[in-house]
């Protein structure tokens, strides 16, 4: 299992996450104590005194909101401080491992693991994402899954 998907199902397994219908803001924000609040403006995650706020923008299609709580998830489980501190650079790697990460915690690979003869349009339907979003993830799946089994053929 690839690094990124391993941490997604251990860090859903720590919430006693396991399966699709689990997978929803509040129930996950409620079980890391994280207010969440909806607003006017670009999503964003905030820390102040070892609180965080995630701001999710009330705009969005519900699809968009929960790719949106992928991204910002990234960073909440992974980078600490301010961005206007950082080099653009850095910010731009940050935001496309955040971006990387939300197709991983949006559509879990131990979850699509367990769906029987999956198609895009099952995968919108049971993650609730949009079928753009869809069709990356699943390409990627399909491309995990070429990879382990070429890793375990014997060019002898």
């Amino acid at each position: 299992m690839q690094e990124t998907a391993y941490y997604v199902k251990n860090f859903f397994e720590s919430l006693l996450i396991k399966s699709p219908q689990q997978l929803n803001m509040q129930h996950i924000t409620e079980k890391l104590g994280i207010k969440i609040v909806f607003w006017d403006f670009s999503s964003a995650i905030a820390e102040r005194n070892g609180k965080y706020n995630l701001f999710i923008n009330q705009q969005l299609t519900e699809q968009q909101q929960w790719q949106d709580f992928g991204h910002e998830m990234k960073h909440y489980c992974f980078d600490q401080g301010n961005q206007n501190d950082l080099f653009n650079s850095f910010i731009y790697y940050q935001e496309v491992k955040a971006e990387y990460f939300a197709y991983h915690f949006c559509i879990p690979t131990f979850m699509l693991e367990q769906l029987k003869e999956v198609t895009i349009h099952d995968v919108v339907r049971v993650f609730n994402v949009e079928f753009e979003f869809a069709a990356k993830r699943f390409d990627m799946y399909k491309n995990e899954l070429i990879h382990a089994a070429e890793s375990y053929v014997s060019y002898d």
